[in-house]
């Protein structure tokens, strides 16, 4: 027998002892009532059991039965538009059966085993085929679903099944010097476990998200890692459903950690309504949705982040490039602190375990791009929100998760309350990509941008101390041109970086209109330099200037009218002309 028995309940740990052969992270099925857990620690004959569902009424004395498997998830076709809990279970296949709650030891798989799929063989019987490489595929909501040889395994093709199987018939038999073996659609794959690729290469392109202070100032590329930390209310889960509408990304995987339950009924009813803008398709096609509200069991939110790791790493093996967005870490790392706490830990800072910065390590680091076994590159980009208490980034999370990720988008409540949208803190916000996307954006977007880039933030910069000025002495004292700064500053911040999410033209902002409008304001601010020193024309003149509401306007034209934001130029030089003549237009 693999049963053990119960010895203590303290929420959600369980301790039981005497499981034959019980082995760290295994999954075991906790009292009677079934419950799904995992050994996270053994001493001697004792193992504490971390348990994913509510274990009140557990009593002493009950059993506890080992799969002896790790906590894993089914891959394969239908994941794709899914909405799964913590530990991978369809929750749709849960009200369907269910009801409206969740129903304890009650378990249902990610996929539909039951649909049937149209397979089509890409190899022939003869070929000789290796870990990862690709069988066949599906169409699965448009989207090539590609059927790959397990890991650890090759060999042969002795035979094809194709046509309408579901995923758990053979579509593919391999021979090797162990026998024989069935390849179905689907597998299982341990969620703890990276899955393996041939190398990892630095990312070098940009991941085009639409939002303008992030594509220009504050890029993070495709498999890179970036966080968006804030207080209450400034604007996290917005700035992450921007990105995951938005993005470039074949797939987009959302973890809703440990969020509020109103959140991720908002994702559930926005998505299937939102249209991709690739491939006019709705955006739930291509989202797989992880929700583990703030409601659910807390142990769950320590395993909805490896759940969706998982996935994500399972399309990007396939060739495509994922956006994983986390909402959020904070609640995450409150589900290691309470699991710690109640192992008896040594705490660290302010009751978060000593080994935080390592698990976020692990979690951040099976990001990247990679070469995959099928001799092409995919790509995993994660982004994770971070909710420090108070908007305090001095906190364990926040530090810990900057010393990983390589982009900081600095949310700011104040800009928030302005409300200044996406509320990105230009100051104090950073990316380490920028050098990397360089080359990317000289050749593919515009051969000046990052050289206009560093103009405007060099404006943005010097505005900050001029204000400082200002407010001690007033604007009467300031020159000419420093006036002008402050002119062109305001115009990067409301007319560029400002945008809304609920117009149409401004909501999402091609790379190639991105820096037409910034090249638009910087070559105002030249033009306006050199009348006001060269010419009889006053910086009165200049802030009253008609041009202006035309630079003002520009986020509101549409993506196939941007090469007339050239016109604007055209325009400022007469405009300037008439200034300095003294007339009128």
């Amino acid at each position: 027998m693999n049963t053990g028995i119960i010895t203590k309940v303290s929420g959600p740990l369980v301790v039981a002892k005497d499981i034959p052969g019980a082995r760290l992270f295994d999954t075991v099925y906790v009292s009677n009532q079934n419950l799904l857990g995992e050994i996270i620690e053994i001493r001697g004959d004792k193992s504490s059991i971390q348990v994913y569902e509510e274990t009140s009424g557990i009593q002493v004395g009950e059993p506890v039965v080992s799969t002896y498997r790790p906590l894993s998830i089914l891959l394969g076709p239908g994941i794709l538009s899914q909405i799964l809990d913590g530990v991978g279970r369809n929750l749709e296949t849960y009200a369907d059966n269910q009801g409206e709650f969740l129903v304890r030891g009650i378990h249902y798989e990610s996929l539909d085993q039951e649909k049937l799929w149209d397979f089509k063989s890409l190899v022939k019987v003869g070929d000789k085929v290796s870990t990862g490489m690709n069988l066949g595929y599906v169409i699965e909501r448009d989207l090539k679903h590609f059927i790959m040889v397990p890991h650890d395994m090759s060999g042969t093709v002795i035979a094809i099944h194709e046509g309408m199987k579901n995923v758990t018939e053979a579509v593919i038999e391999i021979e090797n010097e162990t026998g024989r073996h069935d390849i179905p659609m689907m597998s299982y794959w341990p969620i703890r476990k990276a899955r393996p690729y041939v190398r990892k290469q630095m990312p070098s392109e940009p991941l085009v998200t639409g939002q303008r202070v992030i594509d220009t100032f504050f890029p993070v590329a495709k498999g890179g890692t970036a966080c968006v930390p804030g207080p209450f209310g400034s604007g996290k889960t917005v700035v992450q459903h921007q990105l995951a509408k938005w993005s470039n990304s074949d797939v987009v995987v959302y973890i809703g950690c440990g969020e509020r339950g109103n959140e991720i009924t908002d994702v559930l009813n926005e998505f299937p309504e939102l249209e991709d803008p690739r491939t006019q398709k709705p955006l739930m096609d291509k989202t797989v949705l992880i929700a583990n509200t703030s409601n659910m069991p807390v142990a769950a939110r320590e395993a909805s982040i490896y759940t969706g790791m998982t996935i994500a790493e399972y399309f990007r093996d396939m060739g495509y490039d994922v956006s994983l967005m986390a909402d959020s870490t904070s609640r995450w790392a409150e589900a290691l602190r309470e699991m710690s706490g109640r192992l008896e830990e040594m705490p660290g800072d302010e009751g978060y375990p000593a080994y935080l910065s390592s698990r976020l390590a692990e979690v951040y680091e099976r990001a990247g791009v990679v070469d995959t076994y099928n001799d092409v590159q995919g790509s995993v980009t994660m982004i994770g929100a971070v909710s420090p208490a108070g908007g305090d980034l001095s906190e364990p999370v926040t530090q810990a998760t900057l010393r990983i990720v390589k982009v900081f988008w600095a949310l700011d409540a104040s800009l928030a309350h302005m409300r200044h949208f996406p509320a990105i803190d230009w100051l104090e916000s950073y990316s380490l990509y920028q050098n990397a996307t360089e080359r990317y954006l000289k050749q593919n977007v515009h051969k000046h941008f990052n050289k206009n880039r560093q103009a405007a933030m060099t404006l943005l910069k010097e505005e900050k101390k001029l204000l400082e000025i200002v407010q001690l002495v007033g604007k009467d004292t300031l020159s000419d041109q420093d006036i002008l700064k402050l002119e062109v500053a305001r115009m990067i911040r409301e007319d560029f970086l400002q945008q809304n999410a609920f117009q149409e033209e401004d909501t999402y902002t091609s790379y190639e209109k991105q820096a037409l409008m910034l090249a638009v304001i910087l070559e105002f601010n030249n033009l306006a330099k050199e009348y006001l020193i060269h010419d009889n024309v006053f910086i009165a003149d200049i802030t009253n200037m008609e041009i202006l509401y035309d630079i003002s306007r520009m986020k509101y034209r549409s993506e196939d009218q941007t090469e007339t934001l050239l016109e604007i130029i055209d325009k400022a030089r007469i405009e300037f002309e008439s200034l300095k003549e003294g007339g009128q237009l």
